[in-house]
Formats: C-alpha cells, sequence, structure tokens
C-alpha cells in the first residue's frame, strides 16, 4: 500500500489600496493656472490637463491622479502651495 502526502501550498494575495489625488474647483485660480500647475505638478500632458480643468469647473471635483498615499502626497502639497483645493482620498 502507498501513502501519498498533499501539500497545501498558501497563497497571499496582496490587496493595495490605491489613493486619489482629488482637485476641487474655487472661484479664484485661472484655467491656465489649473492647467499649467497640473503639467507641472502631476506631470499630465496638455490635452489631460485642460480636460481636468474642464470636469472640475463644471462638475465641482475632478480625480486628477490614482496612486499610492506616498506618491501623491507631494503632488497634493505642491497643488495647495500653489493656491489650488486638493486633497487625497
Amino acid at each position: 500500500m502507498k501513502t501519498e502526502t498533499l501539500e497545501l501550498l498558501e497563497t497571499k494575495e496582496e490587496i493595495v489600496a490605491e489613493s486619489a489625488l482629488v482637485l476641487y474647483n474655487d472661484d479664484v485660480n485661472t484655467f491656465d493656472h489649473v492647467i499649467n500647475s497640473l503639467m507641472a505638478t502631476c506631470k499630465h500632458k496638455l490635452m489631460e490637463a485642460e480636460q481636468c480643468a474642464y470636469i472640475v469647473h463644471t462638475a465641482g471635483k475632478c480625480i486628477v491622479k490614482y496612486g499610492m498615499y506616498d506618491e501623491l502626497e507631494p503632488q497634493c502639497t505642491s497643488l495647495l502651495e500653489k493656491g489650488l483645493s486638493a486633497k487625497i482620498e
């Protein structure tokens, strides 16, 4: 009689939650300032920055970038220093 040994392998799946950098509308900053800030801070191309600025203007807010909190935090700080309203959610 032959004995078989079954080996159980545990698979760990690490769930990494991405955060979102959200830009909010205000009545202070111009479209050009918002667009230039997104291009400089978030490395957006011109068209992406323009689209985000338009969405912020019409919808009141826009997710401008996804990523890990540690990566987004300096970008959020930079946008705030430029006078924009932003937070990480």
